[in-house]
């Protein structure tokens, strides 16, 4: 079976890219490399063996996404490229908007004109907004509280929709918690552009030397420490989840939805220490004013993916931070140019 990924030279998209092969399928990478390396590539093939056809475009070129889902006689598409970063969302909402929104329509009207008719969608624990209570099941009332997480809430609501107007169509929708981690080989990581987004890559390039220190943005939060406490999920369950999908629902017609994380909240500062423990370094932090659009808490019931995918999360936190080092210190600058 051959697989699209858009994105798929990214953190999630290059792990995804892994396990696929391993489960049989062959992917074929769609990336425009605005926040990736073309590097990935070969350390997927060395992680592998196998070499990984690689497209350079833009989502939101239709005509370049309908000649490829052809030539390559794709099966099934999925759909990590878009921008991902709260607060910068915040910033540039239209790019947001244009890249996120514009883009996932302009791939999906590219699949009905290739007559491809299968799509996992890369979405996000954002569209629950402030959540009432925890931990959070699919059911939850949808709501946003920047524009990173409205646009991954039109999309779904974009895809509902068309959905529900071409129900031949499998669409799966999976809401991940928070990624982190990285492949056990120690090759292939998150190597964010710039000053990262996310907690775990910054804790570990102040481990490795490359940060004076981590910011926390927040120790008021109603929680056990004052600080922001999310459900973190290994980079590699993550990525069989999609196979998981895939193989149980992607060949099922409709619209299906599912958590992707641990069922396990755990606060900044437990990732501070856990992280000093994997990787014997003092973390320095300090602690700033809290983020706008940020919530206090934040984790999921993954109950439904294990009852109707036979997926569940498996790797410990231990191993989410010895993985995360072992690719910041072997790679401490991220992938070469």
């Amino acid at each position: 079976m051959k697989v699209l990924v858009t994105g798929g030279m990214g953190y999630i998209g290059s792990h995804t890219c892994i396990q696929l092969l391993e489960a049989g399928f062959t992917p074929v990478i769609f990336d425009n490399l605005y926040n990736s390396k073309a590097t990935v590539n070969e350390r997927i093939r060395l992680v592998t063996g196998q070499t990984v056809e690689f497209i350079q475009g833009d989502i939101r070129d239709k005509a370049l996404l309908v000649k490829t889902l052809e030539q390559h006689n794709i099966d099934a598409v999925i759909h990590f490229a878009g921008l991902k970063a709260v607060g910068e969302s915040v910033e540039k909402p239209l790019e947001y908007y244009d890249n996120n929104v514009n883009g996932t329509l302009v791939l999906v009207d590219a699949m009905r004109d290739a007559g491809v008719t299968r799509l996992v969608f890369s979405s996000s624990a954002t569209v629950y907004g402030d959540p009432h209570t925890v931990p959070i099941t699919e059911d939850f009332p949808t709501s946003a509280t920047n524009p990173y997480g409205r646009s991954k809430l039109m999309v779904e609501e974009c895809l509902t929709d068309f959905q529900l107007a071409n129900p031949d169509w499998s669409i799966t929708l999976l809401r991940y918690f928070n990624p982190v981690g990285s492949h056990p080989s120690g090759q292939l990581g998150e190597d964010p552009q710039g000053i990262p987004n996310n907690l775990m890559p910054f804790v570990s390039q102040v481990a490795v030397g490359r940060r004076e220190y981590l910011s926390v943005f927040g120790d008021d939060y109603p929680t056990p420490d004052g600080t922001g406490v999310r459900d973190y999920i290994h980079v590699m369950d993550l990525a069989d989840g999609h196979i998981a999908a895939l193989q149980r629902v992607g060949i099922q017609s409709g619209l299906h939805i599912f958590n992707l994380g641990t069922g396990n909240g755990s606060s900044v500062l437990d990732m501070v220490k856990a992280f000093e423990q994997a990787s014997g370094k003092s973390i320095a932090y300090k602690i700033a004013p809290r983020r706008p659009g940020d919530i206090a808490e934040c984790w999921a019931d993954p109950a439904k993916a294990y009852a109707e995918l036979g997926w569940k999360a498996t790797r410990t936190l231990q191993q989410m931070t010895e993985d995360t080092w072992r690719w910041q210190s072997e790679n401490p600058k991220g992938y070469p140019e």
